[in-house]
């Protein structure tokens, strides 16, 4: 058996991981990070960050008799997660500080401290499976067995490197059995809700942003895609594409936000019609599952966690730059969100989303 560590959150997830390896015969050592605990350490029931998680990953630990370390990695996440953050709304552009979190934080610090515990292994309780394809010698990452609870659009920024060291306890369970296994062994988190929201923005990202942001935001014009001056914004971070409500301005029919301009301060307004596009930009490209293209590729795409999938074809321009043609157009791509390739179930890649036409 190995020696494995994990990742603990204080979620019932990572409670049933630890279990099922427990129970599997491997040796476990509980890891928790300790990344934000906000103005007040509130407590929120839905965060994957509150201070509550501490005790609660402490107690799951203790109660399946494995060794628990607390790691800090508060400063860590200010300067690659929140700042970034920050920085992307700033530039108008609307982040995935989750995507960015399991690319810097979670795989890369865990990993280490997992190799400085003469670890073999790096588990966590996101729903993904790691195996491996004999046609290509390679190890490959793909879609767990619970599709409804699907976090590779999470991962796609693991390296491929690293994907051999990780374990995905979950990868074969849906979440119902999760929650009757947390039960029959009596862990807390049994009945504990989902995390559902960033961790660090309490209550709406406009006013952290404003809390938060050095310097205030300049208001400026809201132009139509023709060009008309059609109103005020009260800055570029507080707008995001396909965005309707809070504009301030009527018409027949609603205007939505289809596009942010940075160099000009200015947001561009359309109508329905104007938020569909079929080529994307897309730039630091990670290729998880196979190597970097050299020709086009039939892949499905999504352009953010909840979309439903879209066949397109990746184009390469460099190793970590492509074009996305999409077969059909999509609504609302969003600058600053990921996309992220697949075939059939297995994650190929993903990549930061620059622009859209």
């Amino acid at each position: 058996m190995a020696r494995v560590a994990i990742a603990m959150s204080g979620g019932v997830d990572s409670s049933v991981a630890a279990a099922l390896l427990r129970k599997q015969g491997h040796d476990v050592i509980g890891l928790h990070m300790k990344l934000y605990r906000g103005p007040e350490n509130e407590i929120r029931n839905k965060s994957c960050c509150s201070i509550d998680e501490t005790i609660e990953a402490r107690l799951a630990c203790h109660r399946l008799d494995i060794p628990f370390y607390a790691l800090d990695y508060q400063q860590e996440f200010r300067e690659t997660v929140i700042d970034y953050f920050i920085e992307e709304y700033s530039n108008g552009k609307t982040p995935n500080p989750c995507v960015m979190c399991n690319k810097k934080i979670k795989s890369p610090l865990l990993l280490k401290k997992a190799n400085d515990l003469e670890c073999d292994y790096l588990a966590t309780g996101h729903y993904a499976k790691v195996s491996f394809n004999p046609d290509t010698g390679r190890v490959q990452l793909s879609r767990p067995q619970d599709l409804r609870k699907d976090q590779t659009y999470f991962l796609h920024g693991i390296l491929s490197t690293e994907l051999k060291q990780l374990m995905f306890p979950l990868a074969d369970l849906i979440k119902p059995e999760v929650r009757k296994i947390a039960k029959k062994l009596k862990l807390a988190s049994a009945n504990k809700p989902d995390s559902q929201e960033v961790c660090f923005v309490p209550k709406d990202y406009r006013t952290f942003l404003k809390n938060e942001m050095h310097e205030i935001p300049f208001p400026g014009e809201f132009v139509s895609v023709s060009g008309e001056v059609l109103g005020e914004h009260h800055g570029l971070p507080f707008y995001t594409i396909g965005q309707r409500k809070g504009l301030g301005l009527s018409d027949s029919t609603p205007y939505y936000v289809v596009k942010i301009d940075k160099d000009k301060n200015s947001i561009v307004l359309g109508k329905e019609e104007d938020l569909y596009s079929q080529t994307v930009s897309v730039s630091n490209v990670n290729w998880v599952s196979i190597s970097a293209p050299e020709k086009p590729l039939k892949v499905s795409v999504k352009l953010r966690y909840a979309h439903h999938g879209s066949f397109a074809t990746v184009f390469p321009e460099s190793e970590t730059k492509i074009r996305l043609v999409l077969d059909s157009p999509e609504r609302a791509v969003t600058p600053g969100q990921a996309a992220v390739f697949y075939q059939d179930d297995i994650l190929l890649g993903g990549g930061k989303i620059e622009s859209s036409i």
